[in-house]
């Protein structure tokens, strides 16, 4: 759940945002599909079989993601709900400019619903700061409800909306006078591979300058089974939302995977600080995709690789931010340090 196994593309990826196809323009519709082929073509020929949790967020993936953040197993999102909520008075002191009334911009990259940030969005109001704020998404349709959902709630909120990855969102806004306040929130962060992360962290740092702000959420170590337990719900959500991604090829490329014959399966390395998620053959088997005019074989009990998540200690987040050339200010977490809302500047 928002995490992946290997990364396409580290400067470009908002993973909880990535919508169904529908919502592109055909041309759009034509390259995402063909990504994809390429995808699941090489994903499926490797020894170790991998398809990547960006797939996951088709219309039903993303419905399943909204039970998932409601389940009581599922601690991030509410988790950080309630860190903004308790710090809600500092956050806003850390990343506005000294100056009262010095204007900036609060970008935030995969907004979503907005329903964390409408918290300091809120605050920062309340205490007139003059500040616009910047939710950026690939999905058009996604800012438009989030717009939408902004001008009912907060009138009197600067919005500028951007369609646009992340780069180039941040290479819009780096010339425009003013600090630069970027969120990237959610346990997104742990969506990526070591290397890729570094690269991601480095991509963003890039065009920010000195006087510039990060405001980055970090999924923190913790007893292993209560970390097990978000990726593998009792009810079973988290099982249909990984066994969606093969309902969705099935859509998309014309594949004929039997979901009788899998089964979801996680674990948690407390060593490694890594979720690790997987679909599970219950039978030798063999699945043909159409569209690639390939049948791929199956062993019993073979897997496919589809998720990584990270959780990271306080030692951690302190060195990749150095690794990347950044530097921590400050570091709000919950009462029980389940979870860690970073602020950091360029270094």
């Amino acid at each position: 759940m928002p995490s992946s196994a290997p990364v396409p593309s580290a400067s470009t990826l908002d993973f909880a945002a990535l919508s169904s196809s529908s919502e592109l323009p055909s041309e759009t519709q034509n390259q995402e599909l063909e990504t994809l082929k390429r995808h699941v073509a090489e994903g499926l020929r490797r020894p170790q079989k991998t398809l990547s949790s960006m797939y996951f967020y088709d219309d039903e993936g993303s419905r399943l993601f909204q039970q998932i953040m409601a389940l009581p197993e599922y601690y991030p999102t509410r988790t950080e709900f309630q860190l903004f909520t308790r710090h809600q008075s500092a956050l806003a002191t850390a990343l506005r400019p000294t100056a009262t009334q010095e204007p900036f911009f609060l970008l935030e990259l995969g907004a979503g619903d907005g329903l964390k940030t409408k918290i300091l969005l809120r605050h920062l109001l309340e205490t007139n700061a003059a500040f616009t704020y910047v939710p950026v998404d690939i999905s058009g349709a996604a800012l438009d409800g989030l717009t939408a959902s902004l001008r009912e709630e907060l009138p009197d909120l600067r919005v500028e909306p951007i369609v646009a990855d992340y780069s180039e969102a941040l290479r819009l806004m780096a010339a425009r006078p003013g600090r630069k306040v970027v969120l990237f929130l959610g346990s997104n962060i742990g969506n990526f591979l070591p290397a890729d992360r570094l690269t991601f962290l480095r991509n963003l740092a890039a065009p920010l300058s000195p006087n510039d702000r990060l405001l980055i959420g970090f999924d923190l170590q913790k007893d292993p089974r209560i970390i097990r337990a978000a990726y593998d719900d009792a009810q079973g959500v988290t099982a249909a939302f990984n066994l969606n991604l093969l309902a969705r090829l099935n859509r998309e490329l014309g594949a004929d995977f039997d979901l009788a014959h899998w089964q979801h399966y996680t674990d948690y390395d407390p060593l490694a600080g890594t979720v690790r998620s997987f679909l599970v053959s219950t039978r030798a088997q063999a699945v043909h995709v159409s569209t690639l005019k390939q049948t791929f074989e199956f062993a019993a009990w073979e897997t496919i690789h589809t998720e990584n998540s990270y959780k990271f200690t306080a030692p951690q987040i302190e060195a990749l931010a150095a690794e990347a050339g950044l530097t921590v200010t400050n570091f709000f977490t919950d009462e029980q340090d389940y979870f860690a809302d970073v602020v950091l500047r360029p270094a």
